[in-house]
């Protein structure tokens, strides 16, 4: 049976290790098995049970304080993640060969990790000989995504990590708990945006011909394609955490090898229901 895997990621503070904790305990209510793997060599604490830690194998304090490597804090992640990417048997070791696994990544916020740096996509293609479907769920603050050029910043570092590491990507804005109710009426224009808006909007502050051009190309590209949209993702509505861990289950198909299970019970109410219009109307929400 195929192992499952949601790969974390996106900028520091974005809110990776809250939406790994959040999620864990919304798939136990759910009577789902989960477990976190924690990548981030730089990680302090976080309140969830790991079941592998990589500062076991390296951490960050000690490579800054090597006096023959000299690292500073960005190059000593770097340097980490280097050596992690030459020790994948510990990873290995680690995650076991249980079937059926369902496991968080909750990696670092290194940015260019997930651009240009080839670590993560090295990663990914041992997940994947190791039989896992990978998702990359990645993750941005809805607090900055209140502007139009901030905005169009986040979809080119979501879509980078896209291109960069091929597989399925999920695009979630975090932190919606955490936004008063105009700027979350505000920020719905985000969720599935209109980039020749986006444009207009811009545009003003933009006096550079070249600049105009470029933003110009950079939207077209991003609204003709559909390449990137967003969920919401508040801690404290369940329906919500619902839709994206569906949208995520759907792009690894997970579930699909499960035995199909007649339910004991179903109201004459359930059965009117349409969920597909449910899910339509609250995706478009």
């Amino acid at each position: 049976m195929p192992r499952y895997a949601q790969l974390v990621i996106g900028p520091a503070g974005s809110g990776k290790s809250t939406y790994c904790s959040t999620m864990i305990q919304h798939l136990g209510s759910l009577n789902r098995s989960a477990q976190v793997v924690n990548l981030d060599p730089a990680a302090e604490h976080f309140d969830y049970p790991v079941m592998a830690d990589i500062r076991e194998l390296i951490q960050v304090d000690d490579v800054m304080e090597d006096p023959s490597l000299r690292f500073g804090p960005n190059g000593g992640l770097v340097f980490c993640m280097e050596y992690f990417a030459n020790n994948f048997d510990w990873l290995g070791e680690s995650l076991g060969h249980v079937e059926d696994d369902y496991i968080l990544f909750d990696c670092p916020g290194q940015i260019e990790l997930y651009t240009h740096l080839p670590v993560m996509k090295q990663l990914v293609e041992q997940l994947q000989q190791w039989e896992f479907r990978v998702c990359g769920v990645f993750l941005v603050d809805s607090q900055f995504m209140v502007e139009s050029f901030k905005f169009i910043s986040g979809v080119m570092a979501a879509l980078s990590a896209m291109v960069s590491l091929e597989i399925p990507q999920i695009n979630i804005m975090t932190k919606m708990d955490l936004l008063n109710p105009k700027a979350k009426k505000e920020i719905e224009k985000y969720l599935d945006p209109d980039m020749y808006s986006m444009m207009e909007d811009t545009r003003d502050n933009i006096r550079s011909k070249k600049f105009k051009s470029l933003t110009k190309a950079i939207c077209g590209l991003i609204d003709d394609y559909s390449m990137v949209r967003f969920l919401p993702f508040d801690r404290t509505d369940e329906e919500g955490m619902n839709i994206v861990l569906q949208n995520i289950d759907f792009s690894i198909q997970y579930g699909e090898d499960l035995e199909f299970k007649e339910p004991k019970e179903v109201d004459e109410e359930s059965e009117n229901l349409n969920y597909d219009e449910i899910f339509q109307g609250k995706g478009d929400s």
